[in-house]
């Protein structure tokens, strides 16, 4: 009696889910290809970031290969075009490249790649402040006190492990301009920091010991 109780119970269980089923059966092959898509794009677009990320790499390396003096123009406008694509990892690389050598002469274009860099590119907030610290030494020898200060402000206002190197080098900076109390100050601001590179650190023992 209960063995048959039971098979009744498991008929009427399977009959209830068969006609759940049935009733819902456009709301669910609805909510499975809404599922479906969500993948196929997911992945899809993974890939598609993958293939264009590989473009980018080859299109930087074939630029550094073919570099020459003779062809000086043409790498910096390839460069300059991979900048424009916004890549995390060539963008960044191409701006060094043209830099080191030396392929743009024009300091507001210089400024406008930098910018492009750091404002639009999606960098991790470290990679950012490292070119955000390149650029500082880039225009130390080119712009004025405030437009200096004005750049390394969101290093100095922050305990970013770069900190301490844009310290240093406004320390530097009035150094080389005579202006030893402005130097000292941020040479001392250098020993207050917790996160303090250790070699920043030691070199600016050795001046305040030395020049002041």
């Amino acid at each position: 009696m209960d063995e048959e109780i039971a098979i009744i119970d498991s008929n009427t269980r399977i009959e209830k889910l068969k006609n759940f089923f049935i009733k819902k059966r456009k709301p669910l092959i609805l909510f499975l290809s809404l599922i479906i898509i969500i993948l196929i794009t997911f992945f899809g677009f993974g890939e598609y970031k993958k293939k264009k990320q590989i473009k980018i790499s080859d299109l930087y390396y074939n630029a550094i290969i073919e570099y020459s003096d003779q062809n000086k123009e043409k790498i910096a406008q390839d460069l300059i075009s991979i900048i424009n694509k916004k890549d995390t990892t060539y963008s960044p690389l191409s701006l060094y490249f043209i830099i080191d050598k030396n392929l743009v002469s024009d300091k507001q274009e210089i400024n406008d790649l930098f910018s492009t860099i750091i404002n639009e590119v999606s960098l991790e907030k470290e990679i950012k402040n490292l070119i955000i610290y390149k650029k500082a030494l880039f225009f130390a020898d080119y712009v004025e006190e405030n437009e200096l200060l004005e750049i390394l402000n969101p290093l100095i206002k922050t305990e970013s492990v770069w900190s301490s190197h844009a310290l240093y080098l406004l320390g530097e900076y009035y150094f080389s301009k005579n202006e030893k109390r402005k130097s000292k100050e941020f040479f001392n601001k250098i020993q207050s920091l917790k996160n303090v590179n250790q070699d920043i650190q030691k070199e600016t023992q050795k001046r305040l010991n030395r020049d002041f």
